[in-house]
């Protein structure tokens, strides 16, 4: 078997650079090029000891002490055991996905039996298939992160009644009552309201006009803020956002 060492650095070399910058994107560490091009080469030279007559534990240990040296000199000490954390889950991603692709493409199957239909996933694929995998791993982690952070727990009060809702800050919703200037949170359908004194509002939304049953409330609290400068309307349609029960409008932004 020929193992062609300066292909073997490279290849590693490249999965080093694209994960730690990866890293660097994800958690937004400030750091220069330069260190995340030595912290590479570190992990790509370091390589060549795999070679060397090591038991199972030790090489485990190995490659444990060679993924902290290279975050040290890639970010130092600031934050260590986080980068390290997302450091070994973005190689888990790429890694688990290019094995994927290998199994499906590389390999056939009868029944539970593989075997190899004498294809391979080889230097060029590589390059060009894991920048695209991290890309879109960053991209979706990105989305998620920006959906949850603005996702807060909601206790609306309205006489004796205590609603306990999961919410959701929409800032392109600047819905009001246009006539006392009260924000309004949009609750949903299946949520029962009661209240016997009601109001509707007239609103308008993308070229929709309407009215909204809304109910004042004795105090609304998220995060441990309480507001009471606002109304709480209720859906006519149910809408479907997971376990969301309302909408914020964005005028609750400056103050979340």
């Amino acid at each position: 078997m020929k193992i062609y060492l300066d292909l073997l650095l490279i290849i590693n070399f490249f999965f080093d650079f694209i994960i730690i910058y990866g890293t660097k994107y994800i958690l937004k560490i400030t750091t220069k090029l330069y260190r995340i091009i030595l912290g590479s080469l570190f992990g790509s030279l370091t390589i060549i000891l795999l070679f060397l007559p090591l038991n199972s534990l030790l090489l485990f240990v190995y490659k444990i002490l060679i993924s902290i040296f290279i975050i040290l000199i890639s970010f130092g000490k600031r934050n260590f055991f986080k980068n390290l954390l997302y450091f070994y889950l973005i190689s888990i991603i790429l890694g688990g996905s290019l094995y994927l692709l290998d199994i499906t493409y590389v390999y056939d199957n009868t029944g539970l039996v593989f075997f190899s239909n004498g294809l391979s996933i080889n230097f060029l694929f590589i390059i060009i298939a894991s920048p695209i995998i991290i890309y879109l791993y960053i991209k979706e982690n990105k989305s998620y992160k920006n959906m949850y952070s603005n996702i807060y727990n909601t206790k609306i009060i309205i006489n004796n009644n205590t609603y306990l809702l999961k919410s959701i800050l929409d800032t392109a919703n600047n819905l009001k009552d246009p006539y006392s200037s009260k924000n309004i949170i949009l609750v949903n359908s299946n949520i029962n309201i009661y209240k016997e004194k009601f109001l509707y509002v007239p609103y308008k939304a993308l070229n929709t006009n309407g009215i909204i049953k809304c109910f004042k409330p004795n105090k609304v609290i998220i995060n441990n803020k309480e507001f009471k400068n606002c109304l709480i309307g209720v859906s006519k349609d149910k809408f479907c956002l997971g376990d969301i029960d309302c909408i914020l409008p964005s005028y609750f932004k400056e103050d979340l």
